[in-house]
């Protein structure tokens, strides 16, 4: 059945679709080791979500890193702390940009372009005919697209962790006179194994977020052409804003449970 405009998603039935959509997400699992696997769907919409993120993710990543590390070298300048410029860069970037960067991209480009192909089957009865041969779309469309969202998510974010370190790297060292084995020291002396861990978890985690809210918002549409360029902007709009919370979360959880390298 279809949903309503923008007006109804964020209104007094807003609880319903978030119960709607925790619905979807328990069949995606349910559906997950059900046999035969859609392979060849997976294959083509992971290529589909590489295609479409993987260069600007490249591209962010490079002054993204920039950035983090010529304001944390100026800063610790100011204070006297250039030797623990590369940790507290390298920290930032992995941690929190990485995971970041790649749910936006994920989100705005790969999902948006997932709601966009869901919502015109839906609207040329394409879902409603799967249904009637008695063929489920979440276990021939859902699953594998979800699925690719996420194993894209866990391979862009150590793209953009490698690039953003290497990055912050040639401007530290190039920009702002650091020295190479300052910036190398710092970073084995307090970076550890569970950043990378905690921040390929948080890409795991938005790939499978994003995937759900896609296909949640591509399989009920508004009415019409203009009601999927709806669903498609709120699938950005409403992604964005629960992988910023989720950040949030797991940063305090991790924080607390994990004790920084060194104490």
């Amino acid at each position: 059945m279809a949903i309503g405009g923008r007006d109804e998603f964020i209104g007094t039935s807003g609880l319903r679709h978030v119960g709607r959509m925790a619905s979807l997400a328990w069949d995606v699992a349910r559906y997950l080791p059900r046999k035969p696997f859609q392979f060849r769907e997976f294959i083509q919409q992971a290529w589909m979500f590489a295609s479409v993120t993987i260069l600007p993710t490249a591209l962010i990543s490079i002054p993204f890193g920039a950035v983090i590390a010529l304001q944390l070298g100026s800063l610790t300048q100011q204070i006297g702390a250039q030797s623990f410029v590369g940790a507290a860069s390298a920290l930032a970037i992995v941690q929190q940009a990485s995971p970041l960067i790649t749910a936006l991209l994920v989100a705005g480009a790969g999902g948006s372009a997932m709601c966009a192909d869901l919502g015109a089957r839906t609207i040329r009865d394409e879902i409603d005919a799967m249904r009637v041969l008695g063929i489920s779309p979440v276990h021939r469309l859902i699953v594998p697209r979800v699925l690719a969202a996420m194993l894209v998510a866990v391979l862009l974010n150590g793209l953009v962790s490698v690039v953003g370190v290497a990055g912050g790297y040639f401007f530290n060292i190039v920009l702002q006179g650091g020295t190479p084995g300052a910036y190398l020291a710092s970073f084995n002396a307090l970076a550890q194994l569970p950043d990378l861990w905690v921040s390929e978890f948080k890409a795991l985690l938005y790939g499978f977020v994003a995937g759900i809210v896609a296909a949640y918002r591509g399989l009920h549409p508004p009415p019409g052409p203009k009601g999927v360029g709806d669903a498609v902007n709120q699938t950005v709009v409403i992604t964005f804003l629960l992988l910023f919370l989720i950040n949030v979360v797991i940063t305090g959880i991790y924080l607390q449970l994990v004790p920084p390298k060194g104490t």
